[in-house]
């Protein structure tokens, strides 16, 4: 992070007298935005400070700077980094950054066994995301609980969600799976072995294994963000066109379009 003035850490209850602030902030930039977000309370955001469950962002001065907390679901099977926000005034120093990766230290802290998933459109969470081990995925390998789903009623895109039968929308679908990540890791360190006793001349060959496949995936979604970028604009115009001709009483223009978002990654 660019500005050695802020402190990122662990909300606690002497932080609650900045949720109001919180709240009136992620609710400006939803609109902004032209978005929408889950809207909580400020008694919700004070809540999440009381159980160790938020970060927040503060200069040494004591000015608030960024906030996110963490909202688990399905019996704690899912948790969900939520509510990341930044003061305007900080925005642009690598602030979001910093709250993303102690949030997810947090949550993986409280939850090791548990996936971690958001849903955004904006790029430069998805590019953080990218490097702490998310991975794009389809709305079906997200949580089926339904208070998590009614938290997308207040978006302005609710009608598009429901729309596609809660399969699709404009927000790109993101999961961390602690378990994939172990065998990945563990193949990985098997591949490596291998390689090393191949470099040694003890073996004559090395088969590239699916953890090694799965990496350059990664690093092909990671090094083609300005196509990603394309088809989030793309993806917006298609199905907010659709949704305007159903709120006209026309016929679903939606259904003929198949969406390969995934053939390309």
């Amino acid at each position: 992070m660019e500005n050695k003035d802020i402190i990122v850490r662990a909300a606690t209850a002497d932080d609650k007298h900045y949720a109001k602030t919180i709240t009136d902030e992620m609710e400006a930039s939803a609109k902004a935005r032209g978005t929408g977000i889950a809207k909580r309370s400020p008694e919700y955001v004070q809540l999440k400070m009381e159980e160790g469950k938020a970060v927040i962002a503060l200069t040494t001065s004591g000015e608030w700077v960024g906030f996110c907390y963490i909202e688990a679901w399905g019996h704690e099977k899912f948790v969900a980094n939520s509510g990341l926000i930044v003061n305007p005034a900080f925005r642009g120093h690598g602030v979001a950054k910093a709250i993303k990766e102690k949030i997810f230290e947090l949550s993986r802290k409280k939850y090791p066994d548990a996936k971690i998933f958001g849903l955004t459109t904006g790029l430069a969470v998805m590019k953080i995301n990218s490097d702490l081990g998310y991975e794009p995925v389809t709305y079906s390998e997200l949580t089926d609980d339904e208070e998590f789903w009614k938290g997308c009623r207040s978006c302005v895109n609710f009608d598009v969600l429901t729309a596609k039968n809660r399969k699709n929308c404009l927000c790109t679908a993101m999961l961390y799976d602690p378990v994939e990540k172990e065998k990945e890791a563990r193949e990985k360190a098997a591949a490596a072995a291998a390689t090393a006793i191949a470099v040694n001349g003890t073996a004559a060959a090395v088969a590239v294994s699916p953890a090694t496949d799965e990496g350059k995936k990664k690093r092909k979604f990671k090094g083609n963000f300005s196509l990603f970028e394309r088809w989030m604009r793309y993806k917006k115009y298609v199905l907010l066109k659709a949704s305007r001709k159903m709120g006209g009483g026309g016929a679903p223009g939606v259904s003929k379009k198949r969406f390969f978002f995934f053939s390309w990654l």
